[in-house]
């Protein structure tokens, strides 16, 4: 019985042939592993008499280096084989494609802010994120009582004789005062950077975004130049036909001071959840640079006038690519990324 089995397992054994490793890797389980045939024809043995042990245990143990003998040389010869296939390179087959990466959007829309505003003649200056009192408020014309002042807007991250004195700055006003004090009039300029508020993150706000804020101080600058200024970005940024309007507002370190507005690109006026159903959305806020700041920054402001803007990129490129959720842009979601590659073209 046994001699009949090992018979018939050494021709399927010479006859054997693997078109792959897989195959080989098969026939290794079936007859070499610890549950295979050869395995088993072992334990068959056992059962034997002491008469065809002799007999029984040459034929078996020819039998095992057989099995060994054929998969090391199919082994040899699968290696062999894969070995020359890799070398055997065909040029005239398509080369392989490789993913394109893309710009984040928000990169996107500061560098066409930049270029935009360039061809007015500003120039592009930074600062450090990190900021002192004096530079993120007290020359800003920032009173001590402010509520920005108060921590649930800024994050404090130093104390100085016993008061807040160094935060991660809120806005990027403080790299007007820098410019302002370490040179000169005239002063035309934008800021684009990162800044940094203590604000509960949802779809509409994060702790932490993204600002471009502009500067012009020369003598004679009115607020006309400031409108016209304005009204050239929009229609450079949107499409000309884009309309524009200006409500009166508050900032401590512009008088006057005032928000502008853009009709929505998105639903072009009568109405959607993005301008709450007005037809309008502001996008910036903007006014004369108050005198204090001014004197503050050692420019004589009898001499000197000038306007500041500032903008949030995140709300240029939600109007501008319809992305309805804040979140997004910090989350590396690729397939979010993605989208913007045609951008890149």
């Amino acid at each position: 019985m046994m001699q009949a089995q090992i018979d018939q397992y050494t021709a399927e054994i010479n006859a054997f042939s693997p078109a792959n490793a897989d195959e080989l890797e098969a026939f290794r389980i079936k007859f070499l592993g610890t549950k295979g045939i050869i395995k088993d024809l072992f334990e068959q043995f056992k059962t034997v008499g002491p008469e065809e042990k002799r007999t029984f245990g040459k034929v078996l143990n020819e039998f095992k280096q057989l099995a060994d003998a054929k998969y090391n040389e199919l082994k040899e010869n699968i290696a062999t084989s894969t070995q020359s296939k890799g070398n055997d390179l065909d040029l005239t087959l398509p080369g392989d494609g490789f993913a394109v990466g893309s710009r984040h959007p928000l990169s996107l829309v500061r560098n066409e802010i930049i270029d935009i505003f360039k061809r007015l003649g500003f120039v592009v200056a930074e600062g450090p994120e990190i900021e002192d009192d004096w530079h993120n408020f007290s020359a800003l014309n920032f009173p001590d009582e402010h509520p920005a002042r108060d921590m649930q807007d800024t994050f404090f991250i130093k104390k100085n004789n016993g008061k807040d004195d160094i935060a991660l700055r809120t806005h990027t006003s403080s790299v007007q005062v820098r410019m302002m004090e370490h040179g000169k009039p005239p002063f035309r300029a934008i800021m684009p950077g990162r800044v940094y508020r203590n604000e509960a993150i949802s779809a509409r706000a994060h702790c932490f975004f993204h600002q471009v804020e502009g500067l012009y101080v020369d003598e004679n600058v009115s607020f006309s130049d400031l409108k016209q200024t304005l009204y050239h970005f929009v229609q450079e940024l949107y499409g000309e036909g884009t309309k524009v309007r200006f409500r009166p507002s508050y900032f401590p370190f512009t008088e006057p001071s005032a928000e502008m507005d853009i009709s929505c690109t998105i639903c072009g006026g009568p109405g959607c959840n993005m301008c709450k159903y007005t037809g309008w959305v502001e996008i910036l806020g903007c006014g004369m640079v108050d005198p204090n700041v001014l004197e503050n920054c050692g420019i004589d402001s009898k001499k000197y006038t000038g306007f500041a803007f500032g903008m949030g990129m995140e709300r240029i490129a939600n109007l501008k690519y319809v992305i309805r959720d804040l979140r997004l842009f910090s989350e590396n979601d690729v397939r979010f990324l993605k989208q913007f590659q045609t951008e890149m073209l």
